[in-house]
C-alpha cells in the first residue's frame, strides 16, 4: 500500500510541477488541526513529509494560526508546540488577526503565486481549497499523510490552456487518469461488433467434381497376363501326361 501511495503522489507532483511550476523545496502551509492529528497519530512531520513527497520541504505556518492555537488553551497545547517549530510566513493580517482557515485561504488565492501546499484537517477549508486551481491539498487519514487528487478546476484549466498539443504523452495519461477519477469523463460506450451477415454457401464447394474417364490398361500388361495364362496351361498339360 505504501508503494502505491508514493506512486500516486509522484504522478500528482509531476502534474503540479509541469503545469503550475512547483519546485523543491516544497512549501507546506500547516494549520493547528493538521498538527493535532499528527500528534494524535504519532506522525513525525519533519521526518515523514520529505519521504512522502520524495523531495525537500519547508514546513511553515502563519501568525494567525499560532494565535488561534494560543487562544484555544490547553487542549491544543501540543499542536501549538509543534506549529511553533515551523517558519511563520507573513500574512496580511498582522494588525487584525483572523481565523486560521481564513488566513490560509488568503495565502493561496489568486492562483497560488507562492506555490504553497495546504495541510489541514478542517473540512470547511478543504471544500474551499478544492474549488481553487493549482493548490495541492494534504491531510492525515488512517495514520498516514495523503496528497489529495488535483481539483477538477485545476484539470479543466490546464486542458483549456494547452489542450493536448504541447502536453507530453505521460502528462496526457496523468490528466486523463485524474479526470476519470474525478468523474469528469464519461465512460465510453462499448462499440457494438458488426455481425457477419449470413452468406450463401461457398461457390467453390458448389462446383461439380470432374469425373476422370477410366484409364485403359497398357498393352504390355495385357500381353504379360496372356503369357502367364499360357504357361500355366502348358504346365498343367505336362502334369496330366506324366500321370
Amino acid at each position: 500500500m505504501k508503494i502505491k501511495r508514493q506512486k500516486t503522489a509522484k504522478k500528482l507532483l509531476a502534474f503540479y510541477k509541469y503545469n503550475y511550476g512547483f519546485r523543491e523545496p516544497f512549501q507546506i502551509l500547516l494549520d493547528g488541526t493538521f498538527c493535532q492529528a499528527a500528534l494524535k497519530n504519532k506522525i513525525q512531520i519533519k521526518e515523514q513529509m520529505p519521504k512522502y513527497l520524495m523531495g525537500e520541504v519547508q514546513l511553515c505556518t502563519t501568525s494567525c494560526v499560532l494565535k488561534e492555537l494560543q487562544s484555544l488553551g490547553k487542549e491544543l497545547y501540543g499542536a501549538k508546540l509543534i506549529a511553533q517549530r515551523f517558519q511563520a510566513r507573513n500574512c496580511s493580517h498582522l494588525k487584525n488577526p483572523v481565523g486560521a482557515s481564513t488566513c490560509l485561504l488568503s495565502m493561496v488565492e489568486n492562483n497560488n503565486p507562492h506555490h504553497y501546499f495546504v495541510a489541514t484537517q478542517d473540512q470547511e477549508l478543504t471544500v474551499k481549497i478544492k474549488k481553487l486551481s493549482g493548490v495541492p491539498l494534504m491531510y492525515i487519514i488512517q495514520n498516514t499523510m495523503v496528497l489529495e487528487k488535483a481539483s477538477p478546476k485545476s484539470i479543466a484549466q490546464q486542458q483549456s490552456l494547452y489542450g493536448n498539443q504541447f502536453v507530453p504523452l505521460h502528462q496526457q495519461q496523468t490528466i486523463q487518469h485524474l479526470k476519470e477519477e474525478q468523474g469528469l469523463v464519461k465512460e465510453s460506450e462499448p462499440r457494438c461488433k458488426k455481425r457477419k451477415r449470413k452468406g450463401g454457401p461457398n461457390p467453390l464447394s458448389c462446383l461439380k467434381k470432374k469425373v476422370r474417364p477410366p484409364q485403359e490398361p497398357n498393352k504390355e500388361k495385357k500381353q504379360r497376363r496372356s503369357r502367364k495364362k499360357r504357361r500355366m496351361a502348358a504346365s498343367c498339360v505336362k502334369v496330366e501326361a506324366t500321370m
